[in-house]
């Protein structure tokens, strides 16, 4: 028996990998229709399912072996064509308590800390942003005014507006259904440097009002060209109270973010950050991890790439690729993992790319584990994640989840 501080954890968010199912869907709404019905790992299934040989159903079989299909099943009923293993590993779903759909709210949640307010959200109005604060992130640009001020994706409030920003030296803000406002400037014309300390400072004003993240994206090229660049950074409010990422650093562990964690947690509790350009680097920070990381120490790890290029874009064949490719990642990991090892899988919430809109989706996401033998939790809380890898760990308790090993 490996005692609880030389275990090592693994926590992997498949960000928006939802499984349906969620109570209260029909509370949040997508392009003014309810989230009822939604469900993004089954749909996307569906969709792909009569793809022509060789690809043909969804291919997933190393999560699916631990339980994937079995999830998908306990948390909304719902059959996927290719995912129909017999579960061996740890296998469950869970259901968020806390309010809203967006990345912070399921972060902080399944490090075991629920979100214990209601997240300012600007209204699908043009302007959407209240005049003081338009005025004020100008006072901030040191610029007349700021371009955008409304909902919008981000590609296309780019393409439409980088020539006017490239005129006028005006910075383009937007936001969009999440708890989020996003200022996008050319990186070598605003000056990179320069929207970080404008985010940096708008972050200081909105984060009092609840609002989740003032996002940097920096973009490149020409008109008729632009292309968001790789420098994107997140300034997150800070998680009102002790993660897993805290708890796990005051015991003197070691503590790896791998992706977004240091962004969502507002890079507390975070001891090393592993960041990439892509998901596909980010898959070898954490392969590398997985081969090297002391014993004791916790990994935390967000691909985000299901729900950026996929999910809020409506691509599900994209999106089935996605998952696939991932698969053959996650197969790698649990090969890599040692004796005492927990991987848990999960996910923050759903982005089901055949649903109306572009916004997340209120879903149950299913939670995946190797290293404990076969093990059926049932349906399970976010925070009982968090409070899951505690124990593995042998740390002390972490918010109101109960572990479930």
């Amino acid at each position: 028996m490996i005692p609880p501080e030389q275990r090592r954890a693994f926590l992997i968010v498949l960000d928006s990998v939802g499984i349906g199912g969620a109570p209260d869907a029909g509370q949040y709404f997508n392009d003014g229709l309810p989230d009822t019905g939604a469900n993004t790992l089954a749909h996307i299934a569906a969709h792909v399912a009569d793809r022509p040989p060789p690809q043909g159903a969804l291919a997933m079989p190393h999560l699916d072996g631990l339980g994937l299909g079995a999830a998908l099943r306990l948390a909304s009923g719902a059959e996927a064509p290719g995912l129909g293993r017999p579960p061996q590993g740890l296998w469950g779903a869970a259901t968020e308590v806390s309010p809203g759909k967006d990345t912070p709210s399921g972060h902080w949640e399944l490090a075991g800390l629920p979100v214990p307010w209601q997240w300012h959200h600007f209204p699908p109005t043009r302007p959407c942003f209240p005049p003081w604060l338009s005025a004020r992130i100008a006072q901030a640009a040191g610029t007349a005014g700021i371009l955008g001020d409304e909902h919008a994706s981000g590609t296309e409030i780019i393409a439409r507006l980088g020539d006017e920003h490239l005129r006028s030296g005006w910075p383009i803000c937007y936001t969009s259904a999440d708890s989020v406002l996003q200022i996008a400037a050319h990186e070598e014309v605003f000056g990179l440097d320069r929207l970080y300390r404008l985010c940096e400072e708008v972050a200081a004003i909105v984060h009092p009002m609840r609002v989740g993240r003032v996002i940097a994206r920096p973009f490149v090229g020409a008109p008729g060209s632009f292309r968001r660049s790789a420098n994107r950074r997140d300034y997150a409010i800070a998680p009102p109270g002790p993660t897993i990422l805290d708890v796990a650093q005051a015991a003197g562990r070691d503590t790896h973010g791998v992706g977004k964690i240091g962004d969502i947690f507002s890079h507390r509790g975070i001891g090393t950050l592993h960041k990439g350009a892509s998901d596909a680097e980010l898959a070898d920070k954490l392969l590398g991890l997985v081969a090297a990381a002391r014993p004791g120490s916790l990994t935390f790890a967000n691909f985000v790439e299901f729900d950026s290029l996929y999910g809020h874009r409506r691509d599900p064949m994209g999106y089935a690729r996605a998952l696939e490719w991932f698969d053959g990642v996650a197969g790698r990991v649990i090969a890599g993992l040692r004796p005492g090892d927990l991987a848990i899988f999960a996910a923050d919430h759903g982005n089901d790319p055949t649903w109306p809109g572009t916004d997340h989706t209120r879903e149950r996401v299913p939670v995946l584990g190797w290293g404990v033998g076969p093990r059926p939790v049932g349906q399970v809380g976010f925070a009982d994640v968090g409070a899951s890898v505690a124990a593995h760990l042998g740390l002390g308790p972490v918010g109101p989840g109960r572990s479930f090993l």
